[in-house]
């Protein structure tokens, strides 16, 4: 499996027309260094396997153009943190947003997203083989052993994971090499695995209810509003009168069905028109934030910040600079 495993990534690396590259100085020696082709994007990805157990990546990269990516990644658990991005995920629909541990479940759907040009997808994730979550943990574990696929599909995406964020940061940063460098990795992805099912003890489990057609036509209805009148204050009493059920009822479903709160919602919609207004129109940043909904300019670059991880006027000074680039 570990050959084909990294067969398949650098499958996909050749399929963008990455390259290998040596940085000896940007990332650990014990990887493999790989960088995006000029006519697609600019940036590098870092990549360390180890046997048919792992791999550790890092993503320092970006598109020149809105981009549909497509990958046919092997069975797999991952998780990831991400500083950077910008983009929709497809399959399930959902905006992709910046400072938040996310995970994915690979090899069981190809994964599809919507990349937006100019701002930096930059990430460092863990990639957990079966051979490892199955075979080898079971082998090391008997009679305790606790499989960490549900508890790695809890994560979802969570801004609330400060332990896993200080330890990917940490194996970002690590430049050792030799013995040292492997034990390391070793040790990180174990306590990865640990941190992941010691949260999943901490929470409690929430199941998902099922919903009659008249209520998810509520949410359609909700969904839409919304989608037609972000700009605006949408109190959530006006929502629940458009849904026809209670705010606890509303709120939970819309959860349920979206994978994000109202509020998180209507944001991620605000964010969306604004990467557009920055990236292509000379408005004033403040005009900008009032057309989408924020009176404040101060508040509105914060929001931004999290969400992407660039303040407004640094998305629109790269975004006008790779214009330029490829005129």
């Amino acid at each position: 499996m570990y050959e084909s495993t990294e067969k398949s990534y650098k499958k996909i690396l050749n399929d963008y027309k990455c390259f290998r590259v040596d940085t000896p100085d940007r990332f650990n020696a014990l990887g493999q260094t790989w960088e995006m082709d000029d006519e697609i994007g600019s940036g590098y990805i870092w990549a360390y396997y180890y046997k048919d157990l792992f791999a550790i990546k890092i993503h320092d990269i970006s598109y020149h153009n809105e981009s549909l990516v497509e990958f046919d990644m092997p069975e797999s658990l991952y998780i990831a943190y991400y500083t950077s991005i910008s983009g929709e995920e497809l399959a399930p629909y959902r905006r992709l947003n910046a400072n938040c541990v996310k995970t994915n479940l690979n090899g069981y759907r190809k994964f599809k997203a919507i990349m937006h040009k100019n701002i930096p997808i930059r990430s460092v994730g863990i990639e957990i083989m079966p051979a490892y979550y199955e075979d080898y943990l079971q082998k090391m574990y008997p009679g305790i052993y606790v499989s960490p696929y549900d508890a790695f599909l809890e994560v979802d995406e969570t801004t609330d994971f400060p332990a896993m964020i200080r330890l990917l940061k940490q194996i970002e940063n690590y430049k050792e090499t030799g013995m040292a460098g492997h034990l390391f990795y070793q040790a990180k992805v174990a306590e990865a695995i640990a941190l992941v099912i010691e949260r999943k003890k901490h929470f409690k489990e929430t199941k998902n209810v099922a919903i009659s057609p008249s209520d998810m036509q509520g949410i359609m209805y909700v969904t839409s509003f919304i989608s037609d009148h972000y700009a605006f204050d949408l109190s959530v009493e006006m929502l629940t009168q458009i849904s026809c059920m209670s705010e606890t009822k509303l709120r939970k479903l819309f959860k349920q069905i979206h994978k994000c709160t109202i509020t998180e919602y209507i944001h991620n919609q605000r964010i969306s028109q604004a990467e557009y207004l920055l990236g292509h129109t000379d408005y004033p940043i403040r005009q900008i934030a009032e057309s989408v909904g924020y009176t404040h300019t101060s508040h509105f670059a914060d929001l931004f910040r999290r969400t992407t991880g660039l303040l407004p006027r640094e998305y629109r000074k790269m975004s006008k600079r790779e214009q330029n680039e490829h005129k």
